[in-house]
């Protein structure tokens, strides 16, 4: 049975932190309906427009939301039909994992050779897409021609993922925390390479599907991908880094990897939850004010102080924001109180500000 490398450093450490931070805020933030339907399918928009553009794909973000929307593009044939594809794989993972997915959940080969056969639907030759590959490939440079990737010969494949489907689904695997399981099945299934085509996306999508049925699809609000692809040397000079390590699968060290893969997450995850706070705050603000209020950085940092602690005082808002004057700081609490987001007790430096 495979059994992935790796150390949990204090990097680690410090990402999944982050992580599990960003997931306490956002499933527990107040959103009406209609602006979390939006926030899925914005994510569901970038998941398939970045997904599919890491490898090649030419649409733009707006071409491929036309797409998706059932709307005709001027494009090459198989850059629609892959965001087409990959729609259908995100449906896919949705109907394996339709809610809170009770553990253990069970992962099968077939999901893996599943969503590779929607993945290259219409592109891969028949015969061909959701079968592991049956011939050698490597992956070279195209301007100069040098083999970058080697990955394991066809015969291999079976065994290899026999090993790590046995790996994933053990109890020992099972007490490793979901973010360090996802990050080295991406890893291993793009390592094995056992597709002709569309490993990069298949490898992708099965790690969503470790997130969606371990307890992180955290609302389904966040896109990997976007990340991924706006980072991409560094996604895959990180993977390189691995692929040096020895030609054995099973002896390489994967804690460089994962050290990418939880700080892609914890990024990804920071800028969703500063979103959904803000959108958050605007909602109750304009619930009691009537109007939308926009507030700058310094005053978002005193807001969560006070959404954290109820009250604050001059002297603590100092603290936070050592930079500016107690005369800007008054200001903003004054500000604050205008809008009725608080109500002032007690006079000059000695006063506290209580959040209504």
């Amino acid at each position: 049975m495979y059994e992935p490398k790796f150390t949990i450093t204090n990097e680690i450490v410090s990402n999944v932190g982050l992580i599990e931070a960003a997931k306490e805020v956002i499933e527990n933030s107040p959103l009406i309906p209609v602006y979390e339907a939006r926030f899925v399918r914005e994510a569901m928009l970038r998941t398939v427009h970045h997904g599919t553009h890491i490898e090649g794909n030419d649409l733009s973000l707006s071409e491929a939301k036309k797409v998706i929307e059932g709307e005709e593009v001027v494009a090459r044939d198989r850059d629609v039909q892959e965001v087409i594809n990959y729609r259908r794989v995100l449906d896919f993972l949705e109907s394996l994992v339709p809610g809170k997915s009770d553990p253990p959940f069970e992962y099968k080969q077939s999901m893996l050779k599943k969503i590779n056969a929607l993945a290259g639907d219409r592109i891969v030759e028949n015969g061909q897409i959701g079968e592991y590959r049956l011939a050698q490939v490597v992956l070279k440079n195209s301007g100069t021609g040098e083999v970058v990737f080697r990955p394991p010969r066809a015969i291999e494949v079976p065994y290899l993922l026999e090993d790590f489907f046995a790996w994933l689904n053990s109890k020992a695997a099972r007490e490793i925390h979901p973010i360090i399981r996802a990050g080295v099945s991406h890893y291993v299934l793009v390592a094995v390479h056992p597709f002709i085509e569309a490993n990069g996306r298949t490898a992708r999508a099965f790690t969503t599907l470790v997130l969606f049925a371990e307890g992180y699809d955290i609302k389904r609000f966040f896109s990997l991908e976007e990340h991924f692809d706006k980072d991409s040397n560094s996604y895959y000079r990180a993977m390189m880094e691995v692929d040096k390590v020895a030609e054995d699968l099973s002896r390489r060290d994967l804690t460089v990897w994962l050290e990418y893969f939880t700080q892609s997450m914890a990024i990804e995850l920071t800028r969703v939850k500063e979103k959904v706070k803000q959108l958050s705050f605007d909602l109750k603000v304009r619930g009691r004010v009537g109007d939308q209020i926009t507030l700058n950085d310094r005053q978002m940092r005193l807001v969560e102080y006070l959404q954290e602690k109820g009250a604050i005082t001059l002297a603590e808002a100092r603290r936070l924001a050592v930079n500016y004057s107690p005369d800007t700081l008054t200001r903003d609490f004054n500000f604050f109180v205008e809008k009725g987001i608080v109500r002032k007790e007690g006079k000059t430096k000695a006063a506290r500000y209580i959040l209504k």
